[in-house]
């Protein structure tokens, strides 16, 4: 069997420090053991001539963002600490993780050779990963699946949207609507001020490789017919949906060949990027003609079925999990599946048909694993 192998390397700073270098010693032990599959062959070799595809970088003031010159290069930053505050750690290092503009944050607390770590994330997650049986192997085996992972971000606009639309329809009201609700709700907030804790420079970097103008969380989208659904930019105020082209979109379909998502826009209006969720969304509405609506939400509820990875927002692998989980729902077209340290993806006939099934029975705190 062939296996996909992932490149990896270690960016600047580790090889500084004597301490540190137990820790990148046994991290590559583990990452070089690490099988898929049951195959023979490494997933993770050290880049040579290849670029790669996962990069560790260390964090710190001192320490400037690994440049990335693709989307597919994911970046795990690595803090070093003397010790991790638990009631603290997402405020605590939740900016360290946007200044570096890593996809995920590991925080190790010392013996580095055998530490505790910490994991977080753009999602607002912090999560204790190590001690656990396995020592650093467990720790590659929770970060592997969300490294080689495929994040669909490209957004082609075509300007053929019939007029008639351009004011929008009951269903974009509708979702508009909903996202008053869910704000007044507390369960969408605004964009995060990301553009406060980065560089003009690093902003526009994170723009180009990503397509956000902050870190807006939760989504909505309503069909509009077979094969078409509106839904919510990226990086927008929720509260605030009203003006199509720019804060909702028609999403038309998904480019399997050069993955990414095809809207249909206004002409004369310059359009925002749709929420990375869209690939997901296409998949349950595509498999599911009875599904009116969708609602994404940073929140829990108790006793739902959920995805076993916490994969990253916006990537096929996530769409999948979550897509199969519907798949299984007694009644998919009103199915409630949560997404491991995430929050919740919640199928309806319609927006309000949603509302009504979640109103009173919502937790904000999504557990972390």
């Amino acid at each position: 069997m062939t296996v996909d192998v992932t490149p990896y390397q270690w960016a600047a700073g580790f090889e500084e420090s004597p301490e540190l270098r137990p820790f990148v010693a046994v991290m590559d032990r583990a990452l070089a053991e690490y099988r898929v599959d049951g195959a023979d062959q490494p997933v993770f070799v050290p880049a040579t001539e290849r670029e790669p595809r996962l990069v560790f970088q260390r964090v710190g003031p001192e320490y400037r963002p690994y440049r990335r010159r693709s989307q597919a290069v994911y970046v795990i930053g690595v803090l070093f600490v003397d010790r991790v505050e638990a009631a603290d750690a997402l405020v605590t290092y939740y900016p360290s993780l946007i200044r570096s503009l890593s996809n995920l944050l590991l925080v190790v607390a010392r013996p580095y050779d055998d530490p505790e770590v910490w994991a977080v994330t753009l999602e607002r997650g912090a999560y204790r990963v190590l001690p656990a049986p396995g020592g650093m192997s467990y720790l590659v085996e929770r970060i592997a699946p969300l490294a080689r992972s495929h994040l669909i971000v490209k957004n082609t606009f075509i300007p053929d949207l019939p007029p008639a639309l351009w004011g929008g329809t009951e269903a974009t009201r509708a979702i508009g609507e909903a996202g008053r609700v869910l704000d007044s709700w507390d369960l969408l907030p605004a964009p995060f001020p990301i553009q406060d804790l980065l560089s003009p420079d690093d902003f526009r970097h994170l723009q180009r490789l990503f397509g956000i103008g902050g870190l807006s969380y939760g989504n909505l989208s309503a069909r509009h017919d077979e094969t078409r659904f509106w839904m919510s930019a990226s990086g927008v105020d929720k509260s605030s949906l009203r003006e199509v082209g720019r804060d909702i979109l028609m999403v038309s379909d998904y480019n399997a060949e050069d993955p990414g998502m095809i809207l249909t826009v206004p002409e004369g209006v310059r359009p925002r990027r749709v929420s990375v969720d869209a690939i997901e969304h296409w998949m349950i509405y595509r498999e599911h003609p009875s599904v009116g609506a969708i609602i994404h939400i940073h929140a829990w509820m108790p006793d739902v079925p959920a995805t076993d990875i916490n994969f990253p927002c916006g990537t096929v692998e996530l769409a999948q999990r979550v897509a199969e989980q519907v798949r299984q729902a007694p009644d998919p077209s009103r199915a409630v599946v949560g997404l491991k340290n995430h929050g919740l993806t919640i199928t309806g006939r319609s927006v309000e048909d949603i509302l009504n099934r979640i109103d009173g029975r919502i937790l904000r705190q999504v557990p972390m694993s």
